[in-house]
């Protein structure tokens, strides 16, 4: 699933004891879902300022009008883009990457070949999305988080193959390393 298929159905993989290459699986932000009222406030404040504009009560402007409806859209609807935008979730075949922030990027890594366990959480509203949360856990380091993640089984498969392949991969390694009679 997660690296080119031979025919005969064996992933392909590096010789014994070469690097392999690090190759992007699949990058992605948390559900959008989040941005529903948003885009709800965004559609409300539009509508509300054609309806008001050249007939607003006595003692307001225009210029008044669009200040709020200009204010409501920051708050409500350019800020919480922004957030949600901020964050980003990237596996590859090495690794599980977050990184979030918007002036300063904070950036945490998780090595698949470590190995780690991988929780996942789906609320009734994630359930009807088909979104949910997954922790991974190697039990050293604290917790990785992907919160409110799109196609939570999907993203599930495909990180508990990725820790599959590079165990494997690990696990032969250092035998070809062990023994000398293997390398020739």
């Amino acid at each position: 699933m997660t690296q080119p298929v031979t025919l005969g159905g064996r992933p392909l993989m590096p010789p014994p004891g070469a690097p392999a290459e690090e190759l992007l699986i699949v990058r992605f932000r948390g559900h959008a879902r989040r941005l529903f009222w948003s885009a709800i406030l965004l559609i409300a404040v539009f509508g509300a300022t054609a309806y008001f504009f050249e007939n607003l009560p006595d003692g307001f402007e225009n210029w008044m009008l669009f200040a709020v409806a200009g204010a409501l859209i920051i708050v409500g609807v350019l800020i919480p883009y922004v957030i949600w935008a901020s964050r980003q979730y990237t596996v590859t075949t090495r690794r599980v990457i977050v990184s979030h922030g918007i002036g300063a990027r904070q950036r945490r890594e998780m090595s698949h070949v470590r190995g780690y366990t991988i929780g996942v959480r789906r609320g009734i509203l994630q359930r009807m999305w088909g979104a949910g949360t997954i922790t991974l856990s190697n039990g050293v380091d604290t917790p990785l988080r992907l919160a409110n993640i799109p196609n939570v089984t999907l993203v599930h498969e495909a990180l508990a193959d990725q820790i599959e392949v590079n165990q494997i991969l690990a696990h032969r390694d250092a035998q070809a390393m062990s023994d000398p009679d293997s390398a020739r």
